[in-house]
């Protein structure tokens, strides 16, 4: 069986690495499976450090497709042209893509219309807002799949009440939670860590990438203002892109305790989630990798595309609400906060899983590779 992969963004790889090590156990084990790594982007795409993949211990994409801009129509014709380009170079049996970006649904219309198998890990997510583009991207990548991984209970709850065929669904777990295990022991200390006279557990991570939300000066001064404010002598470290820098030094520009950072490398960036004593961000994958390492997590935003994490109060949801951010602020200095219960199947095993179950679909009947 003949897998394709593709990733969209630089946070894919983090769930893409599991699967990697996953197929290739099998693979060693006399199953018939091979993959191939495709990247949506540039290969001089500046997201992709040169730490990242050996970071992750996983191979570099086999192809880059090049496709970058913001313009979701303009983006979504590129890809699929030249998607259809490199399976036509290097047929493939199953296209594997993951969670929600214009990439993951043009590469998933691309391979239904060649008639391929298509199969979506992290199926079955919703935030039920169809004015967001993700949300269209999703809702369609899952009406169209043969395999719909899901992360939780809720997502398959969603897909059976769109009337979902139930032998598609499979519930894996997190396979974010896959990568959290593997790396934990390997997470490295900045070398700017002790330089900075930060110390672990006394120091707020803060982490910013909604475009939506920049663009909201009077917003996300109100949400700094508070932060900075109620974060007292403790360090805010903000590790974040350039357009994010500039965005959050123009709104405030004399936050003597807000460190404005480059982005870190990915075993760099886990050490200081694993060890700071409270993180804001806007993140779902921050959220869920905190509510695994038991740090307390505020998320500015209204909803949780893994409900799991608020649900089990290591996740607090203040939306853009500066008065609730302060008070959630507050609560993690005070040490009252929950700590973190496992929610089912973040066991570390959701990528064999998955390998399983793609090779139990080809072993009961499916056409033969091409």
């Amino acid at each position: 069986m003949k897998i394709t992969i593709v990733s969209g963004a630089r946070p894919h790889f983090m769930k893409i690495a599991p699967l990697c090590r996953a197929i290739d156990a099998a693979r060693k084990s006399g199953k018939e499976i091979t993959y191939r790594i495709v990247y949506t982007g540039p290969a001089d795409d500046a997201a992709l450090d040169v730490s990242l993949f050996p970071d992750l211990a996983m191979p570099a994409p086999d192809a880059f497709l090049g496709v970058s801009g913001n313009n979701h129509s303009e983006v979504a014709a590129a890809i699929m042209l030249a998607f259809e380009k490199e399976l036509d170079s290097h047929p493939a049996r199953v296209i594997l893509v993951v969670d929600d970006m214009t990439a993951t649904m043009s590469c998933a219309i691309v391979a239904k219309k060649r008639g391929l198998k298509v199969a979506h890990v992290i199926a079955g997510t919703r935030s039920f807002d169809m004015n967001m583009p993700r949300e269209v991207n999703r809702t369609i990548v899952d009406a169209i799949s043969d395999y719909l991984f899901t992360a939780g209970m809720n997502a398959n709850r969603n897909l059976n009440q769109e009337g979902m065929i139930p032998d598609y669904i499979h519930y894996v777990g997190n396979i974010l939670i896959d990568n959290v295990r593997f790396n934990r022991h390997r997470l490295s200390q900045p070398v700017w860590f002790d330089a900075m006279g930060l110390h672990k557990g006394n120091y707020l991570l803060f982490t910013l990438n909604r475009r939506d939300l920049l663009e909201k000066r009077h917003t996300l001064r109100a949400l700094l203002e508070a932060l900075t404010a109620h974060a007292g002598y403790l360090p805010v470290i903000a590790p974040v892109h350039p357009y994010v820098a500039e965005a959050l030094q123009s709104v405030m520009p004399q936050a003597e305790n807000l460190h404005i950072l480059p982005p870190q490398s990915y075993l760099n960036f886990g050490f200081l989630i694993n060890q700071a004593k409270g993180i804001v961000t806007d993140s779902g994958n921050i959220a869920e990798e905190a509510t695994f390492l038991d740090v307390p997590c505020v998320t500015l935003n209204t909803y949780a595309e893994h409900p799991e994490t608020w649900r089990i109060g290591t996740n607090r949801l203040v939306g853009e609400d500066a008065k609730a951010l302060a008070e959630a602020v507050n609560r993690i200095l005070s040490g009252d906060w929950n700590h973190a219960t496992l929610p089912d199947r973040w066991d570390g095993r959701t990528a064999e899983r998955i390998v399983q179950t793609l090779i139990n679909g080809e072993r009961e009947g499916n056409n033969p590779d091409k």
